[in-house]
């Protein structure tokens, strides 16, 4: 793909991923938030798109495996050629999705997999994930959509993605249980069941880490002041250098056993103190959005109807 210089930046957002992942639903909200927004656009079409009128805004693009041009090569070839244009700021956003969750969004719409028309959809998932590996592996951002109801799913957008060109990049917090195993996307994990746990304590159990009793309770572990000390350490060190290098997001997990006492507290406090440094920080506390989402992963998230069409 030749491209002619640009005389300014110009910020270009692809958005891919598996059918039925929510790529559609995303662009929609790119849309809203102002980005000229262009769905299932033919890789040979880009060049000429990029070397037409600059406009004003953003660009969000939507790449479909359905395409008839589209191939992991030429995907690759157009991420590496965005990202060595000077007059292009380039991400690669990629919605993924469980294998389990994307068949029943395939089955409560009762449509075919694109690439599976006259085969069961749990073998177009497959075939259409195996295409994709090599694009999952050079994403910039990385969303799993499998527990995020549609609206959830808005909200990460705006958080990740309506920046101003420049700005730092964002800082996720995510606490989990390690029951339920690790969350997807995360860049930096970090166990914290060493810690004195609230769960012993009947007047702390049903409480969760957000409670000033809770985090009381495990700041007053030994060995709390040295280990989070350390922890905000890290992060002051590796933030600046990704920033540095150009990375937009940061996604940093903490795990203990249930992912509502441990986890949580020490979420909350080092937000606290990343926000206090200037750094954007979101918090996403897995466990309990789960029991507060009605139906996180059912037939009626609201996110198969559209997007497993294409």
């Amino acid at each position: 793909m030749a491209l002619a210089p640009a005389e300014q930046t110009s910020r270009v957002i692809l958005v891919t991923g598996p059918s039925g992942a929510g790529r559609s639903t995303a662009i929609n909200v790119l849309e809203d938030m102002g980005f000229e927004a262009i769905d299932n656009l033919p890789l040979s079409l880009l060049p000429r798109l990029l070397q037409g009128p600059q406009s004003a805004r953003p660009l969000a693009l939507g790449l479909d495996a359905r395409n008839r041009d589209f191939s992991t090569n030429a995907l690759i070839e157009t991420i590496d050629q965005l990202g060595k244009w000077p007059g292009i700021s380039a991400e690669i956003v990629y919605l993924d999705c469980r294998d389990d969750v994307l068949g029943q969004r395939f089955s409560a719409t009762r449509r075919r997999h694109p690439l599976a028309p006259a085969e069961d959809p749990e073998t177009g998932i497959a075939r259409e994930k195996d295409l994709l590996v090599p694009i999952r592996g050079r994403a910039d951002i990385l969303i799993d959509t499998s527990d995020l109801s549609p609206h959830q799913l808005r909200d990460e957008v705006h958080r990740l993605l309506g920046r101003e060109l420049g700005r730092s990049l964002a800082v996720t917090l995510n606490s989990f249980s390690y029951k339920r195993g690790l969350p997807r996307g995360l860049d930096v994990v970090l166990d914290v069941r060493f810690l004195r746990n609230p769960y012993w304590v009947a007047a702390l159990r049903a409480l969760d880490g957000r409670d000033p009793r809770v985090a009381e309770y495990v700041a007053q572990d030994p060995r709390f002041d040295e280990v989070f000390q350390h922890v905000l350490g890290l992060a002051s060190i590796l933030l600046p250098a990704y920033a540095a290098e150009g990375k937009a997001h940061l996604a940093i997990g903490f795990g203990c056993s249930g992912g509502q006492h441990r986890s949580v507290a020490i979420c909350e406090m080092l937000g606290k103190k990343l926000a206090d440094m200037g750094w954007p920080v979101s918090i996403r506390h897995r466990e309990m959005e789960r029991r507060t989402d009605p139906a996180p992963s059912g037939a009626d998230t609201g996110l198969q109807d559209k997007d497993a069409q294409v």
